[in-house]
């Protein structure tokens, strides 16, 4: 297979109709100056929280440990598991998430330091193989934690990613998208199954831009794809009619 036949090949087709979105999802919903959270390592820990669970129990769960005083790295590594486990209840699945979060904790506090500086020092590839090896931490939190808390350019792909790219046959190869026009519908096999080809796909259809405007793009640009997920490209029932990308669709 060569690179231009790979299914993660972007086309000029793929490059506009990407870069089309963000300027339609800005235009409706400004800058989202995302992720939420007031330090890195709260974006971390939020990171990990969130799996599997909706951002709101996210928000109680780290009010708990602020109230508690412990959302420092040592502080919250020296708590006992059953401890953990209690404050981040409202994130759902709290006993797994307890032992996620202390596995991080373990190589932030005993082989960094607890300094997250230390642990997101060298090459983006590097660092995301140091995080990818942490138990619990898995592609899209560990491009979550490389994007928003250690200024990695790293693009980060959710659910709300695929559901929206799938509608709009962005993911799939050239092939599929010349009969996109004929039926939409249709669901190809040759759709960008993999996490980390969709992740090349976006990488490489995003370049447009270098240095801290592509990491605020690559930041933004996740954070509108959210948006659009939640309120409009939705599981059940969704809202075309009203979606902002609705000039794309097939």
């Amino acid at each position: 297979m060569t690179k231009t036949d790979r299914p993660s090949a972007v086309t000029a087709r793929h490059r506009h109709a990407l870069r089309r979105a963000y300027e339609l999802m800005r235009a409706r919903f400004g800058h989202q100056h995302w992720w939420p959270g007031e330090t890195p390592f709260e974006v971390c820990v939020g990171a990990i929280l969130t799996q599997n669970t909706a951002w709101t129990n996210v928000e109680r769960a780290m009010a708990n440990l602020k109230a508690a005083h412990v959302l420092e790295p040592a502080r919250l590594f020296a708590l006992s598991e059953s401890r953990l486990a209690d404050l981040i209840r409202p994130a759902g699945y709290f006993n797994v998430k307890a032992r996620r979060l202390r596995s991080f904790l373990r190589v932030l506090v005993e082989d960094f330091g607890g300094d997250l500086k230390r642990l997101f020092a060298g090459e983006t590839a590097t660092v995301r193989a140091r995080l990818l090896a942490i138990n619990g931490v898995g592609p899209e939190t560990a491009d979550s934690m490389l994007l928003y808390a250690g200024g990695h350019h790293s693009f980060v792909i959710d659910a709300y990613t695929r559901r929206i790219f799938q509608r709009h046959n962005w993911s799939s190869k050239p092939a599929r998208l010349r009969s996109a026009t004929a039926r939409p519908a249709v669901q190809s096999s040759k759709s960008l199954d993999s996490y980390d080809d969709l992740k090349s796909f976006c990488e490489a259809g995003l370049n447009q831009k270098t240095g801290a405007a592509q990491l605020d793009h690559w930041q933004d640009y996740h954070a509108q794809l959210v948006m659009v997920g939640k309120h409009f490209c939705r599981t059940r029932a969704p809202r075309c009619e009203q979606c902002p990308l609705k000039p794309l669709l097939p």
